[in-house]
């Protein structure tokens, strides 16, 4: 079982057409590289960005450099090859990296949340709340969590014993993997659900909470103090959405047996999280916060972007 040997289904066929998958996952990779590591960069060179904010904002981009680790290379290779394997080390690796980054996206989503819910509701008590041991807490709570689930989640698939190695998907996934097995997977989906419940929706509710709450400030508030306000959540905003509806239809449509047509769709989702987030991000962040965008030397020549609300 240890050599064990898993198949991926969904390169077979591609032609000639592999070489363009290939190119566009390359480039698509480059400029994930070079957008998030810019942000990275820039908060570690100036010192006035050294605030809970964009320290947050470069764990983000951290995340993304992390996550996108654990499947372009790979994806990359499967693209090119022939043979389509993975061993089954690999695969439960790549299980752990992709996992640990969806989740460790939305704790670090929610701390970011939390400070902004603190710098606007709470604007006198912000530099006494968010301190640098505060800072430094909240981001090895947002990392912890996630790796120490899915240790758990890794480990239980792990033991599963399987009667199939053909997997339908461009990356090994804990379903993938489950549903190949000889046995009841009970144990497993009940605790995924609970793993599901306190790294997904506990974070995503406790976002939607604290930006209700900012949003009623806001609307007490004038004009100028509003649109300040809104324009620093916008990026966060965003982020949140589009990352949440993309894990979700993944989460939603990975557990069916689909159409042919509803299978592309699925597919498309499956890497969605994976492939948009880590660009959108940085762009969000590096343009639309214009401490961020006169810093970044990688992004001073760009156009700015403001956004102003009445």
């Amino acid at each position: 079982m240890e050599n064990e040997t898993f198949y991926f289904t969904l390169y077979q066929d591609q032609g000639h057409l592999k070489y363009v998958y290939f190119i566009t996952i390359l480039l698509e990779y480059v400029a994930i590289l070079f957008l998030n590591i810019s942000i990275i960069l820039t908060v570690i060179k100036e010192k006035s960005l050294h605030e809970p904010m964009y320290i947050f904002i470069s764990c983000l981009s951290i995340n993304a450099l992390y996550g996108t680790t654990g499947l372009f290379p790979r994806l990359s290779i499967d693209l090119l090859s022939d043979s389509h394997a993975i061993s089954r080390p690999a695969c439960f690796t790549q299980i752990y990296v992709i996992y640990t980054y969806s989740i460790s996206e939305l704790t670090i989503l929610a701390v970011m949340a939390y400070d902004r819910y603190v710098a606007i509701c709470r604007p006198l008590h912000y530099h006494s709340v968010m301190t640098a041991r505060a800072t430094g807490l909240l981001m090895a709570a947002a990392a912890f969590w996630p790796f120490f689930w899915m240790a758990f989640v890794v480990y239980l698939a792990a033991r599963l014993p399987l009667c199939g190695r053909a997997i339908t998907r461009l990356y090994c996934s804990t379903w993938s993997v489950a549903r190949l097995s000889c046995v009841s997977t009970a144990v497993n989906n009940a605790f995924g659900l609970f793993v599901a419940s306190t790294s997904v929706f506990l974070p995503s509710g406790f976002i939607l909470f604290t930006y209700v709450r900012i949003l009623i400030v806001c609307k007490r508030s004038s004009a100028e103090v509003r649109g300040k306000a809104l324009q620093t959540c916008l990026p966060h905003i965003v982020t949140f959405v589009t990352y949440s509806i993309a894990l979700f239809c993944d989460v939603l449509l990975s557990r069916y047996e689909l159409s042919p047509v509803m299978n592309v769709v699925a597919l498309i989702f499956s890497v969605e999280f994976l492939v948009v987030p880590p660009v959108l991000n940085p762009l969000m962040y590096g343009l639309t916060l214009a401490e961020m965008r006169k810093k970044n030397p990688f992004l001073m020549q760009s156009p700015k972007i403001s956004v102003t609300f009445k």
